[in-house]
């Protein structure tokens, strides 16, 4: 059963230990860049960085609530080649129209999810290997459709989505602040949010209550196949073409971002503010990183260690949990 924190997310649930170590973390580093690098502080840098934060943010999001149901997608990286590629061969050769070739891509994104939760669920497989499996099929897929080569963009003004502002605030930031709310709202107040950590927390329990698993289950991958077409869509906006060769280890970065904001890898506890503290945390390293001028095999290495980081926090808040759990019961 999920959480009260998981149910109903207040104010006074904001700053609890864990999620305190994790702003803690964030304003030291922040701090630190700031007295490393002048740049760091800039208007244009820290306009990039929450662009590129909101690019991570948003399929963060669909993984976030993919994660909350016990489940993973690690198919999100390749989406963002092919859903990018997508967008723009639909808009020159195609639709010619930009709201109408948004739409199909982001139907695109969610028959992919369809496809993966369909061999979860109907298959039985489990979801790390199903999209694996995916992730090679539609990296393949692009490189075929494309023959390797960059899809250049011929619509006039595409590149505002990636690359605008709206009073003076980056376009993708908004696009990411209106979807946490939406999240936010599914996650707190809705039935499918319930569901949802109901799901995660124990599926066979939630599934002997007279819950639709497997329904939950494909809504929330296409969700989440949705919101990472998105992202794919803003990326190829700020490079004004679809990239065939796009989102290579991008699938690393926003299931980092999601267990580091600790939401737990095996279900049912998690929180949409933990999920942007991971996000901005990762996107502050990756940009203090290249500020600094490190070298981008040792930038590597870092992320290599920040998923090892988020991992052993996740194992280490499951014994917590399991060790709070024999106290109440003795």
């Amino acid at each position: 059963m999920p959480e009260t924190e998981g149910k109903h997310y207040q104010i006074k649930n904001i700053f609890h230990t864990e999620q305190l170590s994790l702003v803690i973390a964030l304003a030291v580093m922040c701090i630190s860049l700031s007295i490393l690098t002048p740049v760091f502080l800039t208007t244009t840098n820290l306009g990039n960085l929450l662009k590129q934060a909101s690019i991570v943010g948003i399929a963060a999001l669909g993984a976030c609530l993919i994660v909350l149901i016990a489940e993973i997608d690690l198919s999100v990286g390749t989406l963002q080649a092919a859903a990018g590629c997508f967008m723009v061969y639909m808009l020159n050769n195609v639709t010619k129209n930009f709201f109408i070739s948004l739409i199909l891509t982001i139907i695109f994104g969610g028959l992919i999810g369809l496809l993966n939760a369909t061999i979860v669920t109907k298959g039985k497989i489990n979801s790390f290997i199903t999209t694996l499996g995916t992730m090679a099929i539609i990296k393949g897929s692009t490189f075929v459709m494309t023959k390797a080569e960059s899809i250049q963009n011929n619509y006039v003004g595409f590149d505002y989505l990636g690359t605008g502002s709206i009073f003076g605030i980056p376009v993708p930031v908004i696009i990411f602040a209106v979807l946490c709310v939406c999240v936010y709202y599914l996650l707190n107040f809705t039935v499918l949010g319930r569901n949802i950590y109901a799901v995660g927390g124990n599926a066979n329990a939630a599934r002997l209550s007279g819950l639709n698993v497997n329904k939950i289950k494909i809504i929330v991958f296409m969700i989440g196949g949705g919101l990472g077409a998105l992202t794919a869509v803003i990326s190829a906006s700020r490079l004004n073409s679809g990239q065939p060769t796009a989102g290579t280890g991008f699938e690393l970065l926003v299931i980092s971002a999601v267990i580091l904001g600790g939401v737990s890898m095996t279900g049912g506890r998690g929180t949409l503010f933990g999920v942007i503290l991971g996000v901005l945390i990762l996107s502050v390293l990756s940009n203090g990183l290249v500020l600094l001028n490190v070298s981008s095999f040792f930038q590597e290495i870092a992320r290599g260690l920040v998923i090892i980081i988020a991992v052993f926090m996740d194992e280490k808040r499951k014994q917590s949990m399991n060790k709070k759990l024999l106290q109440s019961k003795s």
